[in-house]
Order: structure tokens, then sequence, then C-alpha cells
């Protein structure tokens, strides 16, 4: 099976750029604690050497246990899918999966730092959760948006969502 190299995963991410500057955020019809699915455009750039960015059309179901994320082009076809459960991670990509033990594992690989996936649900519902190294601005969850921010450990990791 050929590696799957964060890089690689984060480069295809550079041609999404524009399909991200051409919509504009909804106000959200649910409110964010009673939602069981998000969707919109993500961004994640991990200010490493070089800096690593990505941006793609993102459907995110399920919760911190147990869920699904498809990552897509700007022209709406698939470019990743993550799914996982307790005990393990499956990263689908170019034609090939690769299994992880973890959401962690599987997120570090793939962009270069695990993601807070239990924090992340958290601050979906509107809760301020405590993540240590991470902060995360909740003001504009209602009007669609979401960005948390790591300090600790470097290298700086900055996640957007923009709900449609």
């Amino acid at each position: 099976m050929k590696h799957v190299g964060r890089r690689q995963l984060l480069s295809l991410g550079s041609a999404l750029l524009l399909a991200a500057c051409a919509q504009s955020p909804q106000r959200l019809a649910v409110p964010p604690g009673q939602r069981t699915s998000w969707n919109g455009r993500m961004s994640l750039r991990v200010d490493s050497d070089p800096v690593q960015s990505m941006t793609a059309g993102f459907d995110l179901r399920g919760s911190a246990r147990q869920g699904e994320l498809a990552l897509y082009t700007p022209l709406g076809s698939t470019l990743a899918r993550l799914v996982w459960a307790p005990g393990e991670a499956e990263m689908q990509w170019n034609g090939q999966r690769r299994s992880f033990e973890s959401m962690a594992a599987l997120t570090q690989q793939a962009t270069g730092t695990a993601l807070p996936m239990d924090g992340l649900f958290l601050w979906l519902a509107g809760e301020p959760a405590h993540v240590p190294g991470w902060s995360a601005d909740l003001r504009d969850l209602a009007d669609g948006k979401l960005v948390a921010r790591r300090s600790d450990p470097l290298p700086a990791v900055e996640m957007r969502l923009v709900f449609e």
C-alpha cells in the first residue's frame, strides 16, 4: 500500500481555496447544542516548517466517540473520508484505506497534529470545553463560524469551520 503523507493530503486542499471564498456563511437554523451533523467549509493551518494548510468542503456526522468526516473538492467529489469508532479509525483517500488505533493518531498522520475531537464536538454543541493548549472562539457559532487555535505544544495550529 502506498504511504499517504500529511503533505500530500494537505497539498490537495490548496486548490480548494477559491471555492472556500465563493460562499458566505448562513445563520444556523438549528441551535448549536441540538445539531447532529454539520457541513460547510473548513481550513486547517499548521505553522510547521514549511507551513502546511488545507481547505475543503466537509460533512461531519456523529460524535467524538463514533462518526464520519467526508472532505470534498470544489466540484463536490470526495477528497477523503475518515471514519472512527472506539479503538479504531480509518482514512480512505485516493482509492486506498489506512487504519489507525485512534482519531488522534489518524489526524496526527494526516495533518501533522492530533486534532482535539472530544473538544471539537463540545465546541460544536456551544460548550466552552477546556482542551490543553487549545482555545476556541464560540462567539460566532450561532452565525455558523467556529475558530479553534492551538498554541502549545508548537507548532501552532488554527482550525476554522464555516457551516452551511
